[in-house]
């Protein structure tokens, strides 16, 4: 859908000690993934073995990558692309899990959500890099490519068809989400409780660690890439995205477009918005940072409760901030 860029500040404590006789610590490893760093933070009595968990991590992050990027030419996604017009194409159980994933979210979202915009998305990310506004005849004639009714899954036979030539897909709304939730799990299945995992700010997080109540989160003031909120989030076995348009939008005759394109009128959206959702898995509260990021706020608050989700968004409206959150947000806020 979109390649969002997060603005969440994770406070780490330093140091825990077990009461026992064996010494653990937080450890703390990052390396550039998915265009964005991605940090790995998780506790462990010994560095070697720790190294060891944290390279197997990276390993998998990088074979998720090489499934699901659209950056990558050479992806089991843009192959899938470049085959579009051909008919069922045969795909991985990995690929798979994560269309089926996207068809529901599509489905949810009211079809805010859609990981068909790929031609949409490279439209104005040329846009953006040229600082040419495309005019509404290629916007509509790119729009014309996007749609998941132009997609047919068959799981049962583990194929899928593009309709039609010229679509690509793009799961940034949420890969980064669902990558962050899978290295947990892989995580928890090696005996490491207590972790957390960063998708350049998609966050999944695993039991809090030793003597935490949770894990603290600091969350941007609207239009801020700098300035958090006073409050912070206290989390543990939640995931957590947020989404605004503080670096990616285009500035034309005045307005501003984010980098968040709704698949309904194939532009950016124009209201300055920034969304916080915190929801059961990394995916869910990926693509529902995008679909809040769009929909009217009563019905993104409505669709996020079908989702068991929670979210908070915030607005800039002559110049004075406005909150709207779904119920039973409050009770994430750490108490001082």
């Amino acid at each position: 859908m979109r390649l969002v860029f997060f603005f969440i500040l994770i406070l780490f404590q330093l140091v825990l000690i077990l009461p026992v006789a064996a010494q653990v610590k937080k450890y703390h490893f990052s390396s550039s993934k998915m265009g964005s760093p991605f940090n790995l933070v998780f506790v462990d009595s010994d560095s070697t073995h720790a190294s060891q968990v944290a390279k197997t991590a990276f390993d998998l992050v990088d074979s998720l990558v090489h499934i699901y990027s659209d950056y990558d030419s050479s992806s089991e996604l843009s192959r899938l692309s470049e085959q579009a017009g051909l008919g069922a194409i045969p795909v991985s159980k990995g690929l798979l899990e994560i269309l089926l994933k996207s068809k529901e979210a599509y489905q949810q979202s009211q079809h805010s959500f859609d990981i068909t915009m790929g031609p949409l998305s490279l439209l104005w990310r040329n846009a953006r890099k040229t600082k040419l506004f495309p005019d509404s005849a290629t916007v509509a004639a790119t729009k014309s490519l996007v749609g998941f009714n132009l997609v047919t899954i068959d799981a049962n036979n583990e194929t899928v068809s593009l309709a039609k030539k010229g679509m690509r897909l793009d799961l940034g709304g949420i890969a980064k989400g669902f990558v962050a939730e899978k290295i947990v799990q892989r995580l928890r299945s090696q005996g490491v409780v207590y972790s957390l995992a960063d998708a350049g700010g998609d966050i999944a997080m695993a039991e809090a660690p030793l003597q935490a109540k949770g894990w603290v989160v600091g969350i941007n003031a609207p239009e801020e890439a700098e300035e958090l909120l006073d409050k912070k989030l206290l989390l543990k076995n939640m995931s957590i995205a947020t989404s605004g348009d503080v670096y990616q939008y285009f500035l034309h005759q005045g307005k501003k477009y984010a980098h968040i394109t709704n698949p309904q009128t194939g532009y950016g959206v124009t209201f300055q918005r920034n969304v916080t959702v915190i929801a059961n898995d990394g995916a869910t509260a990926d693509w529902l940072a995008t679909a809040c990021s769009i929909l009217p706020i009563k019905t993104a608050l409505t669709i996020a409760e079908k989702q068991k989700a929670f979210v908070l968004i915030t607005i800039v409206e002559n110049n004075q901030v406005k909150a709207f959150k779904s119920k039973g947000f409050d009770r994430f806020w750490k108490k001082d």
